[in-house]
């Protein structure tokens, strides 16, 4: 149909040169002009379309009419409502009036009660007694046009028995590219047209350099490494350095018992922990330094009476996915007291030690050259392995962030005060503590930060200060001390995204849109 209008309109031009009123055009297939709404839209369309290849150009005239509504095209066959009641009452003095109730039953409700009122406002009805009588002949109905006077088409369209339509028609001249072909150009050169030679004489389609690109759909990276990447950027800029973490596989030895973690604690359990099966057990640690960690638990010593409990050497050889970054930040501990030891290991922690800024620098200039002993502030953002029960806070595999702080006679009261000042550059003002018990730390603090989304305080991290069977058997001076504390990174995320189901923020129910979509966090 598009393509017959527009070889109607060129058609058309070819042979009068212009059309003056596209609504003299006949609707190609009929012998009806071109005068409806519709017509006149289709005609709109391969106007357009030849416009774009600039055979014509077109100026567009709007015209208003009036249409009757389903109301209207009632009263004209029928007449009006008042014309109705009018209609079935007898004359005054020539018949027994009308009362309401049969009027109702002559004409019908509606009709009753709208007539009733306009017939006698127009002085056409009266009463009689209890009744309704006619009291003058008058013209009731008139047909015709409907562009007689605007007060009686506002009247009209008061009554909703008419509508207003705005229509439009088309006055059309040729353009540059004027022909009466409507053979479309190509977009393409083909290997064909090459081969044939037509793309000599074939026409083209313009290359519109205004238009815009699509936009690229590039990578966007996952909420969780946006939050990342500001934590990470808060540790460095308070003086901290990166941890490695890359041994996702751990022994027992450094997953628990380094930490003085007991050999018969429940989080060594199948249900707490993934154990390896092929290979299923690692290699020892140093001697010394195992048996120191072996004394300490059965016999006590550095001030403790240990657990009192058989030691049990396969425990300390199992492989597993590690539970938490605590095993790492044991090894670089472990290096990190080297020195304090009076052992010439391979030291690969000059780089978290040199420069360190010591909370007690009136000392550490004067002891450093006696014990070794460096402080040091190191972090670590990684993964761990946990056989949870899965539900909307918590899953198996998860992100651990981790820091810790080595210095002399550290205070509880300072990890408090570094606990609120890291998480409010994360954005979380609202912490709460709560004394807590770790086989490693003592004393030890939960901390939680208030979930908006969730309405309730969420369990965020952990914390403590490391116990003395813990730093003293790796060789760290008494009065050293070590804060250690340790957060999941899909909860801060989630309290800073508001999403309150974790499983929505990782997994297969994540949505990819969402992703792109997500703002860069700024803590």
């Amino acid at each position: 149909m598009s393509e017959s209008i527009q070889q109607l309109i060129l058609d058309t031009l070819d042979t009068q040169g212009s059309i003056a009123d596209t609504r003299t055009l006949v609707v190609p297939g009929t012998s009806h002009a071109a005068t409806s709404h519709d017509a006149q839209l289709a005609i709109l369309g391969a106007l357009n379309s030849l416009l774009s290849r600039e055979m014509v150009t077109y100026e567009t005239n709007e015209v208003i009419s009036h249409a009757l509504t389903a109301e209207g095209a009632q009263i004209a066959n029928e007449g009006s409502h008042e014309a109705r009641v009018w209609s079935v009452l007898p004359l005054k003095g020539q018949g027994e009036p009308i009362n309401p109730g049969q009027l109702k039953k002559e004409v019908g409700d509606e009709t009753a009660k709208v007539g009733q009122g306009r017939a006698f406002k127009n002085g056409w009805i009266g009463k009689e007694g209890a009744g309704l009588v006619k009291l003058v002949m008058p013209t009731i109905f008139r047909t015709g046009n409907l562009s007689s006077g605007e007060k009686v088409l506002a009247d009209l369209r008061k009554r909703k028995l008419i509508a207003q339509k705005k229509g439009q028609w088309f006055a059309v001249m040729k353009g540059a590219n004027f022909s009466t072909s409507i053979a479309k150009p190509e977009t393409d050169l083909t290997a064909d047209m090459l081969t044939s030679g037509s793309w000599k004489t074939s026409t083209y389609k313009k290359y519109n350099f205004e238009a815009e690109g699509i936009p690229t759909s590039g990578g966007a990276l996952h909420p969780l490494l946006k939050v990342r990447e500001e934590i990470r950027n808060n540790f460095l800029e308070m003086g901290f350095c990166e941890m490695p973490t890359q041994s996702f596989v751990e022994s027992g030895f450094w997953c628990f018992d380094a930490l003085f973690v007991p050999q018969q604690h429940p989080a060594r359990d199948l249900q707490d922990t993934f154990y390896l099966s092929d290979p299923s057990h690692s290699l020892p640690p140093q001697e010394a330094y195992y048996n120191r960690v072996k004394t300490v638990h059965v016999d006590g010593g550095f001030g403790s009476a240990g657990y009192r409990a058989p030691w049990q050497p396969e425990e300390s050889s199992k492989l597993l996915l590690r539970t938490h970054t605590t095993a790492s930040s044991a090894h670089m501990l472990y290096k990190l007291a080297a020195k304090c030891r009076g052992e010439d290991i391979e030291d690969d922690t000059k780089e978290f030690t040199h420069g360190a800024a010591s909370t007690k620098d009136a000392n550490d200039k004067t002891t450093a050259k006696v014990d070794g002993f460096r402080p040091a502030k190191l972090f670590s953002i990684d993964r761990v392995f946990r056989n949870e029960t899965m539900d909307a806070t918590h899953l198996a595999e998860f992100h651990q962030v981790e820091g810790v702080v080595a210095d002399r006679n550290l205070t509880l009261a300072d990890l408090i005060g570094f606990m609120r000042v890291f998480f409010s550059k994360m954005g979380i003002e609202q912490v709460r503590f709560k004394p807590a018990y770790n086989p490693y730390t003592e004393p030890s603090l939960e901390i939680f930060a208030f979930h908006p989304m969730l309405n309730k305080w969420v369990e965020v991290g952990n914390s403590g200060m490391f116990r003395p069977e813990m730093l003293e058997p790796m060789g760290f001076p008494k009065d050293v001390r070590v804060h250690g504390w340790g957060l999941s990174l899909e909860r801060p995320t989630m309290i800073r995204y508001g999403i309150n189901n974790i499983r929505t923020l990782v997994g297969h129910k994540t949505s990819i849109e969402n992703i792109e979509n997500s703002p860069a966090v700024m803590f």
